[in-house]
């Protein structure tokens, strides 16, 4: 029998050992799994609550379907018929700009465009940065090394177009400084599009007319591949939980640390005692894994501390439909930094996605935090929430008092891929072959979404588990 310990209870955590449990049936081997989460609910940032008809999402509120393994993992799972789609009705987003709602262009592909005339007629952008946009049509291609998004931005497309569109669009996916991110970690796409096509405008067209047209009608991130479940994201998590077996989670209890023992490892807990086991899945966050193998492996563990996690908050507020002034005919807004303003974004989470609001209510969700706002998460709830409701105000006219008040707190939980990240990760990958029967999951290394987590956890089993070496 082979005896596994996975150290996290997130979507990571729990696709690692609902893994181990397939590899067993499908090998026909028995696989001894323990889970070890030091919170007391499994799920990690993913926490769904049903209060008063509504139903808030305190942290991922989706995932993306076009990234095929968090789908698998709901198919095999016999979750599929439980998914549901944005609601294509209102498949846009506004951008906070000079204290007004601006539509996204029409067909803007998170960077760049892919319809000239909704670009054209946008009063988002100035005649002088829409002239700028264009000379990414004649510029010649970049060196092709690692650069930060904001560099490759205002090197292709001039700054209006990173403050105003690319930052804030950037900073609700990675709540990131785009000065510092990595865009060959985070977007490589569009390096490989400079590369290829020289021009990521033309490339873009040329995809978009491939297409069909299909991604040109869609602005922002392409919200129509983004999707959930009917009653929120706990579902993927109390089914996997549910399919481990009986007793394999300990919850509230703390790794202390983790050494080699013979052919196996020794993972230590708070408490005083120990687990002895063959292989070791750490699903925990970078800054977690660099303290369990600080005794370990001293260089992976310096690497693991030079990935950063940004902490963010959400502040989900409830209204009657009457009481907002405005048509929610949107997915939400984001807020560009050069507008100064508290937050990093809304997501008109009731448009969205069906079912998050009973009927003449609605539900909104506001972002706060990342990387460029790091004591966010000092205030008390009353005082973050006080903000959210004035940020609505700012921006969507809303006077009346919330219905429903939910804050949700994310300390250092969303890593900061770093120009040079996938160097840095590539070194421990190295480095961790001379530790058999040790690998790390989470979404600190190849991708932060729900989908690469499942990839990470699932992975990381398979190599521990299937390693020929003794």
């Amino acid at each position: 029998m082979r005896r596994l310990v996975v150290v996290g209870g997130g979507v990571s955590g729990l696709a690692a050992a609902h893994r181990a449990s397939e590899l067993a049936r499908e090998r026909g081997a028995a696989v001894e799994t323990t889970l070890v989460e030091a919170r007391p609910r499994l799920g990690g940032t993913i926490a769904t609550e049903h209060v008063d008809g509504f139903l808030v999402e305190t942290g991922p509120d989706s995932f993306l379907s076009e990234k095929p393994w968090a789908l698998a993992l709901c198919r095999r799972l016999h979750l599929e018929d439980r998914l549901v789609r944005t609601d294509d009705r209102f498949r846009r987003i506004f951008v906070l700009f000079g204290g007004r709602l601006h539509p996204l262009p029409e067909g803007f592909q998170l960077l760049a465009p892919t319809r000239l005339g909704p670009f054209l007629r946008s009063r988002l952008l100035s005649w002088r940065g829409k002239l700028r946009m264009a000379l990414d049509l004649v510029l010649p291609r970049g060196g092709g090394g690692d650069e930060s998004l904001g560099d490759f931005v205002r090197r292709r497309l001039g700054r209006e177009a990173l403050e105003r569109i690319a930052q804030p669009l950037v900073a609700g996916i990675y709540t990131a400084d785009p000065d510092t991110l990595s865009l060959a970690a985070t977007m490589p796409r569009f390096l490989e599009l400079e590369q290829r096509e020289r021009s990521v405008t033309l490339a873009l067209w040329r995809a978009a007319r491939r297409a069909g047209g299909e991604a040109a009608g869609t602005s922002g991130a392409r919200w129509s591949l983004f999707v959930t479940f009917r009653d929120g994201m706990d579902e993927l998590v109390r089914a996997l939980g549910d399919r481990l077996p009986s007793g394999s989670v300990r919850l509230k209890e703390r790794v202390s640390g983790l050494e080699q023992a013979g052919r196996g490892w020794r993972v230590g807990l708070a408490d005083g005692g120990g687990i002895d086991t063959d292989a070791v899945v750490i699903a925990s966050e970078p800054h977690e894994a660099a303290r369990l193998l600080r005794h370990v492996d001293p260089a992976v563990a310096r690497l693991l501390g030079q990935i950063p996690c940004a902490s963010s908050a959400t502040v989900t507020l409830g209204y009657r439909r009457s009481d907002i002034p405005r048509p929610l005919d949107a997915f939400g807004f984001v807020v560009p930094r050069i507008e100064r303003r508290p937050i990093l974004a809304c997501t008109f989470s009731s448009v969205k996605y069906p079912g998050r609001a009973p009927a003449g209510y609605a539900l909104l969700r506001v972002f706060l935090g990342g990387a460029l706002d790091a004591g966010v998460l000092e205030g008390a709830d009353e005082s973050l929430a006080v903000l959210a409701r004035a940020e609505l105000q700012h921006a969507l006219g809303v006077t009346a008092p919330p219905v429903l008040t939910r804050v949700g707190r994310h300390p250092s939980a969303m890593p900061q891929y770093l120009v040079g990240h996938l160097s840095r990760v590539d070194a421990i990958d190295r480095m961790l072959t001379a530790h058999p029967g040790l690998a790390l999951a989470g979404g600190a290394y190849r991708g932060v979404g729900i989908a690469d987590c499942v990839r990470s956890g699932e992975q990381a089993v398979e190599r521990v588990l299937l390693d020929p070496r003794p």
